[in-house]
Protein backbone atom coordinates (compact mmCIF):
# COMPACT_ATOMS: atom_id res chain seq x y z
CA UNK A 1 0.00 0.00 0.00
CA UNK A 2 1.30 3.63 -1.14
CA UNK A 3 1.53 6.24 1.27
CA UNK A 4 -1.10 7.80 -0.30
CA UNK A 5 -3.82 4.85 -0.18
CA UNK A 6 -2.70 4.22 3.37
CA UNK A 7 -3.39 8.22 4.41
CA UNK A 8 -6.91 7.89 2.14
CA UNK A 9 -7.86 4.67 4.41
CA UNK A 10 -6.50 6.24 7.41
CA UNK A 11 -9.03 8.66 6.69
CA UNK A 12 -12.09 6.68 5.88
CA UNK A 13 -11.43 4.48 8.86
CA UNK A 14 -11.58 7.37 11.40
CA UNK A 15 -14.59 9.14 9.42
CA UNK A 16 -16.28 5.66 9.92
CA UNK A 17 -15.86 5.51 12.99
CA UNK A 18 -16.48 9.18 14.07
CA UNK A 19 -19.64 9.26 11.74
CA UNK A 20 -20.88 6.44 13.65
CA UNK A 21 -20.83 7.20 17.08
CA UNK A 22 -21.32 11.27 16.73
CA UNK A 23 -23.35 11.27 13.23
CA UNK A 24 -22.44 13.03 10.31
CA UNK A 25 -23.69 16.76 11.17
CA UNK A 26 -21.58 17.01 14.43
CA UNK A 27 -18.83 15.22 13.29
CA UNK A 28 -16.37 17.72 12.06
CA UNK A 29 -13.60 17.70 9.67
CA UNK A 30 -10.97 18.46 11.95
CA UNK A 31 -12.35 15.43 14.30
CA UNK A 32 -11.78 13.08 11.47
CA UNK A 33 -8.18 15.31 10.94
CA UNK A 34 -7.25 14.85 14.53
CA UNK A 35 -8.24 10.81 14.72
CA UNK A 36 -6.75 9.96 11.46
CA UNK A 37 -3.45 11.79 12.16
CA UNK A 38 -3.14 13.39 9.16
CA UNK A 39 -3.41 17.32 7.84
CA UNK A 40 -6.68 18.78 6.30
CA UNK A 41 -4.97 19.28 2.80
CA UNK A 42 -5.04 15.52 2.99
CA UNK A 43 -9.06 14.95 2.87
CA UNK A 44 -9.22 17.71 0.76
CA UNK A 45 -7.05 16.19 -1.54
CA UNK A 46 -8.66 12.66 -1.41
CA UNK A 47 -12.05 13.91 -0.81
CA UNK A 48 -12.74 17.49 -1.54
CA UNK A 49 -15.41 17.82 1.01
CA UNK A 50 -17.27 16.51 4.13
CA UNK A 51 -20.03 15.78 2.01
CA UNK A 52 -17.95 13.66 -0.76
CA UNK A 53 -16.32 12.25 2.47
CA UNK A 54 -19.49 10.67 3.56
CA UNK A 55 -20.48 9.58 -0.18
CA UNK A 56 -16.94 7.84 0.13
CA UNK A 57 -17.41 6.08 3.93
CA UNK A 58 -21.03 4.93 2.56
CA UNK A 59 -20.42 3.33 -0.52
CA UNK A 60 -16.86 1.50 0.30
CA UNK A 61 -19.41 -0.40 2.29
CA UNK A 62 -22.38 -0.94 0.33
CA UNK A 63 -21.35 -1.21 -2.99
CA UNK A 64 -19.23 -4.64 -2.35
CA UNK A 65 -22.25 -5.85 -0.69
CA UNK A 66 -24.58 -4.99 -3.86
CA UNK A 67 -21.55 -6.24 -6.37
CA UNK A 68 -21.82 -9.48 -4.68
CA UNK A 69 -25.91 -9.92 -4.20
CA UNK A 70 -26.68 -9.05 -8.27
CA UNK A 71 -23.50 -11.45 -8.93
CA UNK A 72 -25.20 -14.46 -6.80
CA UNK A 73 -28.77 -13.38 -8.61
CA UNK A 74 -27.26 -14.12 -11.62
CA UNK A 75 -25.92 -17.24 -11.04
CA UNK A 76 -29.10 -18.31 -9.50
CA UNK A 77 -30.32 -18.66 -13.19
CA UNK A 78 -33.46 -17.48 -14.52
CA UNK A 79 -35.98 -18.87 -12.66
CA UNK A 80 -34.56 -18.83 -9.09
CA UNK A 81 -36.42 -19.69 -5.77
CA UNK A 82 -37.47 -17.48 -3.49
CA UNK A 83 -35.27 -19.32 -1.27
CA UNK A 84 -31.89 -18.95 -3.61
CA UNK A 85 -33.16 -14.94 -4.19
CA UNK A 86 -33.28 -14.51 -0.45
CA UNK A 87 -29.98 -16.31 -0.34
CA UNK A 88 -28.68 -14.10 -3.03
CA UNK A 89 -29.63 -11.11 -1.09
CA UNK A 90 -28.72 -11.85 2.79
CA UNK A 91 -25.34 -13.73 1.82
CA UNK A 92 -23.18 -11.08 1.13
CA UNK A 93 -24.56 -9.08 4.39
CA UNK A 94 -24.40 -12.14 6.59
CA UNK A 95 -20.71 -13.27 4.89
CA UNK A 96 -18.69 -9.54 5.48
CA UNK A 97 -17.61 -8.89 8.66
CA UNK A 98 -19.61 -5.69 9.22
CA UNK A 99 -19.14 -5.53 13.44
CA UNK A 100 -16.69 -2.62 13.15
CA UNK A 101 -19.56 -0.89 10.57
CA UNK A 102 -22.42 -0.94 12.76
CA UNK A 103 -22.12 2.13 14.44
CA UNK A 104 -22.58 3.66 10.92
CA UNK A 105 -25.31 1.39 10.33
CA UNK A 106 -27.14 2.11 13.42
CA UNK A 107 -26.45 6.00 12.52
CA UNK A 108 -27.90 5.91 9.16
CA UNK A 109 -31.16 3.71 9.81
CA UNK A 110 -31.88 6.19 12.93
CA UNK A 111 -32.84 8.96 10.50
CA UNK A 112 -35.09 7.74 7.41
CA UNK A 113 -34.59 10.94 5.31
CA UNK A 114 -30.78 10.71 5.53
CA UNK A 115 -30.88 7.32 4.80
CA UNK A 116 -33.17 7.95 1.95
CA UNK A 117 -30.90 10.21 0.24
CA UNK A 118 -27.74 8.79 0.56
CA UNK A 119 -28.12 5.50 0.77
CA UNK A 120 -31.67 3.85 -1.03
CA UNK A 121 -31.46 6.58 -4.25
CA UNK A 122 -27.65 6.25 -4.32
CA UNK A 123 -26.92 2.50 -3.58
CA UNK A 124 -30.20 0.39 -3.27
CA UNK A 125 -33.11 1.46 -5.55
CA UNK A 126 -31.68 -0.59 -8.46
CA UNK A 127 -30.82 -3.33 -6.27
CA UNK A 128 -34.36 -3.55 -4.56
CA UNK A 129 -35.66 -3.10 -7.72
CA UNK A 130 -33.88 -6.36 -9.17
CA UNK A 131 -34.46 -8.32 -6.30
CA UNK A 132 -38.39 -7.11 -6.13
CA UNK A 133 -38.69 -8.42 -10.16
CA UNK A 134 -37.36 -11.63 -9.22
CA UNK A 135 -39.22 -12.54 -6.12
CA UNK A 136 -42.67 -10.99 -7.74
CA UNK A 137 -41.71 -13.78 -10.83
CA UNK A 138 -41.20 -16.60 -8.23
CA UNK A 139 -44.88 -16.06 -6.53
CA UNK A 140 -47.11 -15.13 -8.98
CA UNK A 141 -49.82 -15.92 -6.41
CA UNK A 142 -48.52 -12.23 -4.53
CA UNK A 143 -49.03 -8.95 -5.91
CA UNK A 144 -46.21 -6.97 -6.60
CA UNK A 145 -46.81 -4.26 -3.62
CA UNK A 146 -47.03 -7.17 -0.91
CA UNK A 147 -43.85 -8.65 -2.20
CA UNK A 148 -42.31 -5.19 -2.24
CA UNK A 149 -43.47 -4.93 1.60
CA UNK A 150 -42.44 -8.29 2.60
CA UNK A 151 -38.92 -7.39 1.06
CA UNK A 152 -38.94 -4.56 3.44
CA UNK A 153 -39.90 -6.91 6.15
CA UNK A 154 -36.97 -8.59 5.52
CA UNK A 155 -34.52 -6.24 5.22
CA UNK A 156 -36.10 -5.45 9.32
CA UNK A 157 -34.89 -9.04 10.05
CA UNK A 158 -31.51 -8.50 8.21
CA UNK A 159 -30.61 -5.22 10.09
CA UNK A 160 -31.91 -6.67 13.17
CA UNK A 161 -29.84 -9.42 13.11
CA UNK A 162 -26.61 -7.36 12.40
CA UNK A 163 -27.32 -4.76 15.28
CA UNK A 164 -28.23 -7.17 18.17
CA UNK A 165 -27.09 -10.45 17.11
CA UNK A 166 -24.17 -9.90 19.18
CA UNK A 167 -25.86 -10.10 22.18
CA UNK A 168 -28.55 -12.83 21.49
CA UNK A 169 -26.99 -15.23 23.22
CA UNK A 170 -27.06 -12.76 26.47
CA UNK A 171 -30.16 -11.89 26.66
CA UNK A 172 -31.49 -15.54 25.53
CA UNK A 173 -29.86 -17.05 28.49
CA UNK A 174 -27.03 -18.91 26.64
CA UNK A 175 -30.12 -20.66 24.07
CA UNK A 176 -29.46 -18.53 20.87
CA UNK A 177 -25.44 -19.35 19.68
CA UNK A 178 -25.04 -16.85 16.06
CA UNK A 179 -21.55 -18.10 15.59
CA UNK A 180 -22.25 -20.46 13.08
CA UNK A 181 -22.74 -17.91 10.34
CA UNK A 182 -24.21 -20.32 7.52
CA UNK A 183 -26.52 -22.09 9.48
CA UNK A 184 -27.66 -18.42 10.88
CA UNK A 185 -28.03 -17.73 7.00
CA UNK A 186 -30.63 -20.88 6.44
CA UNK A 187 -32.26 -20.26 9.43
CA UNK A 188 -32.91 -16.81 8.45
CA UNK A 189 -33.54 -17.66 4.86
CA UNK A 190 -36.57 -20.55 5.81
CA UNK A 191 -38.17 -18.22 8.42
CA UNK A 192 -38.30 -15.39 5.68
CA UNK A 193 -39.10 -17.63 2.47
CA UNK A 194 -41.90 -18.62 4.63
CA UNK A 195 -43.21 -15.17 5.26
CA UNK A 196 -42.79 -14.58 1.52
CA UNK A 197 -45.19 -17.13 0.86
CA UNK A 198 -47.93 -17.08 3.30
CA UNK A 199 -51.30 -15.87 1.63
Amino acid sequence: MTPRQDTKLKILDSAEKLFGINGFETTSLRDITTAADVNLAAVNYHFQSKDSLIEAVIARRIEPVNERRMALLDAAGPEPTVEQILEAFLRPVFETQMEGAMPLVGRLLSNPVFFVDRMWEKHLAPVGKRFVEALVKALPHQPPAEVALRLYFSVGVMTHMLLWGPIFPRITGGMVDISDRQALLQRTVTFLAAGFRAL
